[in-house]
């Protein structure tokens, strides 16, 4: 894989109206781009043999909306090169007025119950998705429960659910005195 700068240069003239930087966190290298380019640019990572990041591990997002960042959200790319065995991540960003980007079920179809799970949790929304509905939350849940302006404790969305009493501590008498 090319070393930093080159990576940087490379995919700041390929792609001057999605790239932002790259940066470089122990050793792990992560190229940050506008949501917008995302499909382009992971297809550039997978079929260009000088990446050949044939893997996608995993798809998440973070909510930067007290952190700040060059968005309020960042959808997080993680790949591997099976055969280098090498590594890169992609930080995607979309803003929080238009939060859509490309699917990249096209080019992994791992990415199918990934993208459903931050459509879930964050509400990004990925075009093209064959099948973009909530993976863990009930249809007609209106919230998305990772982002950071939503209640720890909820929405009271959980009011009418049974409460199940547990007892607290072991039944099994502690077997060493710890004084």
């Amino acid at each position: 894989m090319l070393p930093k700068r080159e990576l940087a240069d490379f995919f700041r003239n390929k792609f001057p109206d999605s790239f932002l930087e790259v940066t470089d966190f122990r050793g792990m290298l992560t190229i940050h781009i506008r949501g917008r380019g995302v499909l382009e640019v992971l297809r550039t990572l997978k079929t260009d043999p000088r990446f050949a990041f044939n893997f996608l591990c995993d798809i998440t997002a973070v909510d930067h909306l007290v952190q700040g960042g060059h968005a309020r959200f960042s959808v997080v790319y993680h790949l591997l090169n099976q055969h280098g065995a090498r590594r890169i991540v992609v930080h995607a960003w979309v803003d929080e007025e238009n939060p859509k980007l490309d699917s990249v079920y096209s080019l992994w179809k791992t990415a199918d119950w990934q993208e459903r799970e931050v459509f879930d949790l964050y509400g990004l929304l990925f075009q093209g998705h064959p099948n973009l509905r909530r993976i863990l939350n009930p249809d007609d849940f209106k919230f998305y429960p990772l982002r950071k302006d939503y209640p720890l404790q909820g929405r009271g969305e959980r009011s009418d659910f049974p409460v199940v009493e547990r007892s607290i501590g072991s039944k099994w008498p502690a077997t060493q005195d710890f004084e």
